[in-house]
C-alpha cells in the first residue's frame, strides 16, 4: 500500500462488520429480558420506555451507573468473561434497589481496543442473564471499538440503570427511624465487585495462578472463585419495600460495612453489631492471611460476607427475616440501632 491508496476504516483498526455481527449475537438475549413498559427494539438511536404501563401512581425516577473495578482485569487475565455482566448489573441495580426502586431497564457500555466478537458475545450474555435476576430490561447500549485506546485482550465496562419507586416507598426513610429498629444483614457472594485492586495484589503474593485450584474453594479454580459473581437482591427485597416493611437499605460497596452502614441512617443514631453470630465466607480469611491485612483495613475494604443491610422495625424483623429465608436468602439479625 502507497502513502496516496484509499484509507478504510477497517485498515485504521474499526471493522463494522464485527460491530453489526455482536449486535445480531446480542438481539436474541436482549429479547429475552424484555418487560412490560419496554416500547422500542435493540437497534434504535435511543432505547423507549412506558413508564405508565407499568402501574406506576406517583413514581419517582431513580438513576445510577457503575463499573466493576479491576475485577475487569481479573476477568481478563482468567479469560473467563461470563459472569462479569451479572456484577455490571447487580452493582447497578443494587444501588438504586437501596433507595427503594424497582429497576426497570439497563444500557451497557462496552469498549475494546480491537472486537473480539465471541469475548464481547460472552460478556453481554452475563449482562441479559443478570438483567433477567433482576427483572429489568436490557434496553440498549453502546459498543466502542478504539485502537490505541486499549491494550491487546482489554475491554472496559460501564453500566447504567433507571428504576422507579413510589413517592411514599422512597428510602432511607430517615424521620421514621429510632432507636431500637433491627439491623438485617443479607449474605454475599464474596468480595462482590470492590476491594480488586487489594486481591490483586493478594493473588500475586500468594504466588498462586488464578488456574490453580483455589485454597479456600477446592470445588474452583483461584481465578473462578475470585469471579464470583455479584449477589442480585431485588427479588428477595423489593416485595419487602412495597410491603412497607423496610426503613432504610445500605448496599456494602466500596469502604465496606464502616463507611456504607451509616449512609442510611439519620444524624442522631448509630448501629451496634450484636445480632446472630456470623462467619465472613472463608475467602475473606484467606485474603486477610496471605496479604497479612488489618481487620480494620478488611473492613473497611470489603464487604466481609454482608452484601445488603436492612434496618426494620422491632416488631417486624421476626416476620422480614422468614421471608427472605423462604425465598432462599439466608438472613440474619445484624444488630440494632441506638442513640449517637
Amino acid at each position: 500500500m502507497t502513502e496516496s491508496s484509499p484509507l478504510t476504516y477497517r485498515q485504521a483498526g474499526v471493522d463494522i462488520d464485527a460491530g453489526n455481527a455482536l449486535v445480531d449475537r446480542i438481539k436474541p438475549l436482549a429479547a429475552a429480558t424484555r418487560r412490560t413498559g419496554v416500547a422500542s427494539d435493540l437497534g434504535g438511536f435511543g432505547g423507549l420506555f412506558d413508564l405508565k404501563a407499568c402501574g406506576y401512581d406517583d413514581p419517582i425516577l431513580v438513576s445510577g451507573t457503575d463499573g466493576v473495578g479491576t475485577k475487569l482485569l481479573l476477568a481478563q487475565e482468567a479469560g473467563l468473561h461470563s459472569t462479569i455482566g451479572i456484577d455490571l448489573v447487580a452493582m447497578c441495580v443494587n444501588d438504586v434497589l437501596a433507595q427503594g426502586a424497582e429497576p426497570l431497564f439497563f444500557l451497557d457500555y462496552f469498549a475494546t481496543g480491537k472486537l473480539e466478537t465471541d469475548i464481547a458475545s460472552d460478556v453481554v450474555k452475563g449482562i441479559a442473564e443478570g438483567c433477567k435476576q433482576s427483572g429489568c430490561a436490557l434496553i440498549g447500549g453502546e459498543t466502542a471499538e478504539m485502537p490505541s485506546m486499549y491494550a491487546p485482550g482489554h475491554y472496559d465496562l460501564a453500566g447504567f440503570v433507571v428504576g422507579a419507586v413510589e413517592r411514599s416507598d422512597v428510602l432511607p426513610k430517615l424521620s421514621e427511624m429510632q432507636t431500637g429498629d433491627v439491623l438485617i444483614g443479607l449474605p454475599s457472594s464474596g468480595p462482590h465487585s470492590n476491594g480488586y485492586s487489594l486481591i490483586r495484589k493478594i493473588v500475586e503474593r500468594s504466588r498462586l495462578s488464578l488456574s490453580d485450584q483455589a485454597p479456600f474453594d477446592d470445588s474452583k479454580t483461584l481465578g473462578a472463585a475470585l469471579l464470583e459473581p455479584t449477589q442480585l437482591y431485588v427479588t428477595s427485597v423489593l416485595p419487602l419495600i412495597k410491603d412497607n416493611l423496610v426503613k432504610g437499605l445500605a448496599h456494602i460497596t466500596g469502604g465496606g460495612i464502616t463507611e456504607n452502614l451509616p449512609r442510611m441512617l439519620p444524624d442522631n443514631l448509630k448501629p451496634v453489631r450484636d445480632g446472630d453470630d456470623f462467619t465472613p465466607p472463608p475467602v475473606f480469611s484467606w485474603m486477610q492471611d496471605v496479604g497479612q491485612v488489618e481487620e480494620a483495613e478488611m473492613y473497611r475494604t470489603f464487604n466481609m460476607g454482608v452484601g445488603m443491610i436492612l434496618c426494620v422495625a422491632p416488631d417486624k424483623a421476626e416476620k422480614v427475616v422468614e421471608v427472605l429465608k423462604a425465598g432462599g436468602t439466608n438472613a440474619f439479625i445484624y444488630g440494632h440501632l441506638t442513640n449517637g
